[in-house]
């Protein structure tokens, strides 16, 4: 279901939809509360949610169609003012699976924001639960256990009796959500700076900085150009630029913002930023895997494994998209591949000093 009150934007978004084989837009209307009545007349994987329309609005529409349809996978469409993108970040905090944000220009256009679309679309489609049903009495649910059991690691054996000094973060899709409970089970002691690069454009990345210093009780902002990497500190990749660092001839790391092209269609991209750090610290490298459809990350933890850093993976079930943390897991580059609530405790355990 599309949902958007400008009658063009809506037309764009359903026409484009339209054309991919496998999607059917099965409802298009102007406001929330026309959404909640289509709820009850479609059966629907992904609703597409504007942030304003009249009557109601996406904000308020969001819990209500949640509580309709629990499963029910909600990507908002917003501007990319700062408004617009605050309100974005919040929705996911209540339960919306992804955002997409309108280019400036408007739609006519705008094809790398269709194709973000129809990526997202398919990716929250194929990723969407069932319901729950009740077992029957006589066949208790069995665990499976196949699709997270750790798998075969490569790295230098050294690595596990070195505290690290750097902690990295790669995330996307659903990550805004999982890096705010991540840094909030972070115990005190965890003094080593974080970088972070979640795929966002710019103005989400400033909003999301602000968001994770409040989540965290730590200092957090978007990283600058040439300033020098402090401990306790948290640095998030701007929008449109990859996250890098370098050494400084007096000691210590400088951030370094590169304007390459992107990687893995993505800008700032994981991969740039862990083979960075993984010449800098070696096995004194922490890289953490979080929720993300694609496989950005891949490339960077086969360099982060080679020089002996270690490698956390979320698990499937507690991942929105299991993309990202999956290609890593199913690489063999994982020494742990955790429930979501689990990874903060694992940091603390392995950045706390264990085996130093």
């Amino acid at each position: 279901m599309v949902v958007d009150d400008s009658a063009i934007a809506r037309g764009i978004v359903v026409r484009t939809l339209q054309e991919e084989p496998g999607i059917e837009v099965v409802a298009s209307v102007p406001n929330g509360l026309m959404a909640l009545k289509a709820m009850a007349a479609h059966d629907m994987d992904v609703v597409v949610l504007d942030i304003e329309m009249p009557e109601l609005d996406g904000l308020a529409a969001l819990p209500r169609l949640l509580e309709a349809k629990p499963n029910l996978k909600v990507i908002m469409v917003s501007s990319a003012s700062q408004r617009d993108a605050d309100i974005s970040l919040k929705t996911m905090a209540m339960g919306a699976a992804d955002y997409v944000a309108k280019p400036s220009a408007g739609l006519g256009g705008a094809e790398s924001f269709r194709a973000e679309l129809v990526r997202k679309v398919r990716a929250h489609a194929a990723s969407r639960k069932p319901a729950p049903k009740r077992p029957p009495r006589e066949k208790p649910p069995v665990r499976e256990v196949a699709a997270t059991a750790p798998v075969p690691i490569r790295r230098r054996a050294a690595a596990e009796k070195r505290c690290p000094e750097l902690i990295a973060i790669g995330s996307s899709t659903g990550g805004p959500q999982a890096l705010a409970e991540v840094l909030r089970d972070l115990a005190p002691r965890i003094t080593q700076p974080i970088l972070i690069t979640q795929h966002m454009p710019a103005t989400f990345t400033t909003l999301l900085a602000e968001h994770m210093s409040r989540y965290s009780g730590r200092p957090a902002a978007e990283a600058r150009d040439g300033e020098t990497i402090e401990a306790g500190r948290i640095y998030i990749a701007p929008g449109g630029k990859h996250l890098l660092v370098e050494p400084r001839a007096a000691g210590g790391l400088l951030v370094r913002l590169d304007d390459g092209p992107p990687e893995n269609s993505c800008k700032p991209a994981v991969d740039p930023m862990l083979r960075s750090l993984a010449r800098v610290f070696g096995e004194k490298l922490l890289v953490v895997i979080l929720t993300g459809m694609g496989n950005d990350g891949l490339k960077g933890c086969e360099v982060v494994a080679r020089e002996g850093g270690r490698v956390l993976a979320q698990d499937r079930e507690t991942s929105v998209v299991w993309g990202m943390p999956g290609a890593v897991a199913q690489a063999g580059l994982c020494e742990e591949i955790l429930p979501l609530r689990q990874i903060g405790p694992a940091i603390a355990r392995i950045a706390g000093g264990e085996g130093k």
